[in-house]
């Protein structure tokens, strides 16, 4: 087991992102967005400069955060986009040596009152999907979905459709999303999902885990997201301790990756500015991390 995060949730730059990682002691970054922008879409000079850093540092890209097929873009938009993105980013993450992706499944479609449509074009996706999952595995690289808010976040069930459906794709299993989101598995009106029951119904498929924690607040109409309100890891409602003890008892060697979604909730007196209170919550969840592996091991 090794661990790594999301370090744009450390500060926008590639040199904060990297000396938070080196607080604590990590060697491994989950990139997503450096100064705003995602890896796939920066520039040639900006991506070498990135990995010119990585590289001084001695820091590796373990798994890249993509924006492909994500929560903002729609099943019914043109499939040459995502090809297009995937196209840029298989050079981009076999210059660094990456071996893992993360991908979704599109938007989950609904109408103009937010509710979910019958018709999600299922097949659609799975086509989509599956195309997407090999072009990366004919590259060596390993695609893993995330349970967010896509057509295979919407319960362990559609994620399980998008497994049968794309031979080689893995499963990130982030186990703060259940919390805010509705459980399409039963009936109407649909209550949110239990992180445990999602990870325990699909862990043989998982191959990278994200931690967050988070505790439903309510519905925002609207919306994409429902409120909810992230916490350190264990004090939300996400099992985080029970599935960290599972993954330990499991044997399970694979990345630990936090995605803490506090900003600068975590309050350090020595440290003034927004940008440095950004950094410290992040260390600081790393750390509170770090502690309950420890303890559970």
């Amino acid at each position: 087991m090794y661990l790594t995060g999301f370090a744009d949730e450390a500060g926008a730059s590639i040199d904060i992102q990297i000396k938070a990682t080196q607080e604590l002691g990590w060697t491994h970054i989950e990139s997503r967005n450096i100064d705003g922008t995602n890896l796939h879409d920066l520039s040639e000079e900006a991506f070498e400069d990135v990995v010119a850093k990585l590289d001084t540092a001695g820091i590796t890209v373990n798994c890249f955060g993509s924006a492909i097929a994500n929560w903002a873009k729609p099943v019914t938009s043109p499939f040459e986009d995502t090809l297009a993105q995937i196209e840029r980013t298989i050079p981009r993450m076999q210059r660094l040596g990456s071996k893992l992706i993360r991908i979704m499944s599109y938007a989950v479609l609904k109408d103009e009152q937010g509710n979910d449509l019958p018709d999600q074009m299922k097949e659609e996706r799975f086509r989509r999907v599956r195309e997407m999952t090999r072009l990366f595995t004919d590259a060596g690289i390993t695609p893993v979905h995330e349970n967010c808010m896509n057509y295979g976040g919407m319960s362990y069930r559609h994620s399980l459709e998008l497994i049968d459906n794309a031979p080689g794709l893995k499963l990130v299993f982030d186990t703060g999303n259940p919390v805010f989101t509705d459980d399409r598995s039963k009936p109407a009106p649909y209550p949110k999902q239990s992180s445990w029951e999602f990870y325990s119904k699909v862990k043989e498929h998982v191959a990278y885990v994200h931690i967050k924690d988070s505790v439903y607040v309510s519905e925002k109409p609207g919306a994409t997201f429902p409120e909810a309100r992230f916490t350190f890891p264990g004090e939300g409602e996400g099992d985080v301790k029970r599935i960290v003890q599972d993954l330990v008892d499991s044997g399970y060697s694979g990345g630990i990756s936090i995605e803490p979604h506090m900003a600068t909730v975590f309050h350090d007196e020595s440290q003034s500015s927004p940008e440095e209170l950004r950094k410290a919550t992040y260390v600081e969840y790393g750390r509170r991390c770090m502690q309950l592996i420890a303890e559970i091991s």
